[in-house]
């Protein structure tokens, strides 16, 4: 059972960032991590009774977890709300993308992502972006890490974006799975750099490392990422997040206490 209806739901990529704060959301939910099941495999004979899918798992650059690994959730021949990404665009425009915006992935990561939205058949499709949260890997807590001991760190400005925590997502998810089955764009108000990010982790948690701002070539990533993903919904109905400060104030009282 659900901790929000009375849906028995599962939630795939249980030991993720998001995962983990759905696995609160959803306290009596079937939590699957990847030892549970390999989405890269079909779903196993015998599955439990289920009225819900959350579909959280996810890799980067992984074809086999992010399409097929949907096809196969998928297969269960339940409600499936999966979630994707703001990497679906191309970044060239200037103002947020909403859902009839047409996509163009740069990076092997927007593609799958793409090309899994479209296994969904019923259900919905919640594109987010700039995940953060108290566990797994992310931006935040790598710059904590790096604030804690260094001096300065380098930090790309010339993206932007709008930081989203899990916890402030998780909990409009029940609120998502009473809407209308299609896609929705879910992220935190208002938006910033990577760099305008980083800044404002370090004044929260009293650290006085500088920002070094540089730009996208300076940093010389592999894969290529959007300059501009800010995503809002057109949708009537679709939650509105909380602003990306107020989650990064929540996130990091959490890890202080």
């Amino acid at each position: 059972m659900s901790g929000s209806d009375d849906r028995r739901v599962l939630i795939t990529g249980a030991a993720g960032q998001l995962g983990a704060a759905l696995v609160e959301e959803y306290p009596d939910a079937r939590a699957l991590t990847r030892a549970d099941w390999d989405l890269a495999e079909p779903a196993p004979e015998h599955r439990p009774e289920i009225d819900l899918v959350l579909h959280e798992a996810a890799l980067e650059e992984a074809r086999a977890t992010n399409v097929l690994g949907t096809r196969h959730v998928a297969a269960l021949g339940r409600p499936v709300l999966a979630f994707s990404t703001d990497y679906v665009f191309d970044g060239t425009r200037s103002r947020p993308y909403v859902e009839s915006d047409s996509t163009n992935p740069l990076s092997v990561y927007g593609r799958t992502k793409l090309d899994a939205e479209a296994e969904i058949l019923d259900g919905w499709v919640v594109r987010t972006a700039w995940l953060f949260g108290w566990s797994g890997s992310n931006f935040m807590r790598t710059m904590l890490r790096l604030g804690a001991d260094r001096s300065e760190v380098s930090v790309v400005a010339d993206q932007e974006g709008s930081p989203t925590y899990v916890g402030h997502l998780a909990t409009a998810v029940p609120e998502i799975a009473e809407l209308q089955a299609g896609l929705y764009h879910v992220a935190a108000s208002g938006s910033c750099s990577w760099a305008d990010f980083a800044e404002a982790i370090f004044e929260e948690a009293g650290f006085s490392c500088r920002v070094n701002r540089i730009t996208t070539e300076e940093f010389g990533a592999v894969a290529p990422r959007p300059a501009y993903s800010v995503i809002r919904s057109e949708r009537s109905g679709t939650p509105t997040l909380p602003h990306w400060r107020d989650g990064l104030s929540e996130c990091l009282a959490r890890l202080r206490s």
